[in-house]
């Protein structure tokens, strides 16, 4: 032990320091690695996922901010020069905002993970789940961009001369003010849509909307800008400013299921009764029926045929588009094998010219 701390007086200062910076460094780092080790475990007991998505997501960060925690512990017995003292002080002070600021938006985008998980979008009436995850991945954002430009302040504040800058920018900030804000108008106005979009929720995560003739569920909603992934798989990009300036269809607003419909142009002759109890027939074996409401009716006459309409319930919107579709063809079927003399016919009245009078 005496040759150890006669080794060590015996060293140069500067060796002493980086000797002293390495240990400090290696013992966090076996820190950082023993306690997520077990907090690994632990989570990995407990039921659901929750509890593992925030150890993964302060995994990185706490590494870092237990390194600059050794660093600041060992930085007394340091004999650093002037020179490198202010450098290490005007490190810290960029430093730290950025762990800190690292470590919330970490947490918040484990809190967002942490309600998808929890709220299940794919059952039958999954309103209130649509409504969580929307909210909280709006929020999300809104909170994520506040934190980053709370840290970017601090960094910068801490730096002598942009400090003394932006006090003299406060002063001049009127019309600085005005000049930024004309020109980042329409990202400004897409912002503050976002932020209403998260409150009055005219769409949801998972929505199924009708928006310029396109079909499609709302996939992603960010602050700026909204994803519809249409129903042949393409995505339709449109500004959150268009939702609440512009009409558009939510066929899930207030609930999932939807009513589905089907026409056929028949002869007028047709037995409506015989066709009325087939058609029930084919919604009673369907198992895309909800069984809520179901009717066929005749909705229009023309000349030479009848306008027909059935209608039947379904769960959601997916579901209503192949129960239409199998009612359809069902009924089709059943009308060309069974029922040949109910397709519309045009019928013409010859007379007999050598009877007609002269």
């Amino acid at each position: 032990m005496r040759d150890f701390q006669r080794l060590l007086r015996d060293l140069p200062p500067a060796a002493v320091d980086l000797t002293t910076i390495a240990v400090a460094v290696i013992a966090a780092l076996l820190l950082h690695a023993v306690a997520f080790r077990v907090l690994r475990r632990f989570a990995a007991r407990t039921p659901g996922s929750v509890d593992d998505t925030y150890v993964d997501h302060a995994w990185r960060p706490m590494r870092w901010i237990l390194v600059a925690m050794a660093l600041a512990s060992v930085r007394r017995p340091l004999r650093l020069p002037d020179r490198w003292d202010d450098l290490w002080t005007q490190g810290a002070g960029l430093i730290v905002p950025l762990l800190m600021g690292w470590f919330a938006i970490a947490m918040i985008r484990a809190s967002v993970t942490a309600i998808e998980i929890a709220t299940d979008i794919t059952v039958a009436d999954n309103l209130r789940a649509r409504r969580r995850r929307t909210r909280s991945a709006i929020l999300g954002r809104i909170a994520i961009i506040a934190i980053g430009f709370i840290t970017v302040c601090l960094m910068l504040l801490s730096i002598p001369s942009i400090r003394s800058i932006g006090v003299t920018l406060m002063a001049s900030a009127g019309l600085a003010g005005l000049a930024v804000g004309a020109a980042a108008q329409p990202a400004l106005k897409n912002i503050i849509a976002g932020v209403q979009m998260a409150f009055t929720e005219p769409i949801r995560i998972d929505d199924v909307v009708i928006i310029e003739n396109e079909w499609g569920r709302i996939e992603e909603i960010r602050l700026t800008y909204v994803v519809v992934r249409l129903w042949d798989e393409r995505r339709l990009v449109v500004p959150v400013s268009k939702f609440l300036e512009s009409s558009f269809q939510n066929w899930t607003r207030t609930t999932s299921g939807l009513l589905g419909s089907a026409f056929f142009w028949l002869d007028p002759t047709v037995n409506i009764p015989r066709l009325r109890a087939k058609f029930e027939e084919l919604v009673q074996a369907d198992p895309l029926w909800d069984g809520r409401a179901h009717v066929l009716q005749v909705t229009d006459t023309k000349p030479d045929a009848i306008e027909v309409r059935i209608l039947a319930t379904a769960s959601d919107a997916a579901r209503a588009f192949d129960l239409r579709c199998s009612l359809r063809e069902g009924m089709l079927a059943y009308i060309r094998d069974e029922m040949p003399e109910a397709l519309p016919k045009r019928r013409l009245v010859m007379e007999d010219a050598t009877n007609s009078p002269p």
